[in-house]
């Protein structure tokens, strides 16, 4: 009986410790304008650290930790990189039509737009 309470109690402790809150970032960056930077990146977070990052001058997503590259195969990355290349061209689009409404399509300045993009969070006790 003993043995049993203690592996009930034990079991509800490892359920405790293992209940923790994960973010999912996305930031979008679009600048157009003479400035030594990529017109477009993303960089994906989970719980504030990045694990990927995509730009218009490589045009390829890419791991940026250990976990990353070892848990998803080459699809995947391919797969973001089609995203990544689709919000590029709509990224410029919209910046375009910014520029025009607001009579600036022939500045040479830089323009920037950032967006936010599927935040969200779960906890360990949602997945169980």
């Amino acid at each position: 009986m003993k043995g049993f309470i203690l592996l009930v109690l034990g079991i509800g402790l490892l359920h405790t410790a293992s209940a923790a809150t994960h973010s999912l970032k996305y930031f979008y960056t679009a600048v157009s304008g003479d400035i030594d930077f990529p017109e477009f990146t993303v960089v994906g977070l989970v719980d504030e650290g990045q694990f990927m990052y995509f730009d218009s001058n490589t045009k390829t997503a890419v791991p940026k930790t250990e976990w990353m590259k070892k848990s998803v195969g080459a699809d995947y990355w391919d797969r973001q990189t089609q995203i990544g290349i689709g919000a590029h061209q709509n990224f410029k689009a919209n910046i375009q039509v910014a520029k025009d409404r607001f009579n600036q399509s022939k500045s040479t300045g830089i323009c920037a737009h950032r967006q936010s993009n599927g935040q969200c969070s779960f906890s360990h006790n949602d997945l169980l």
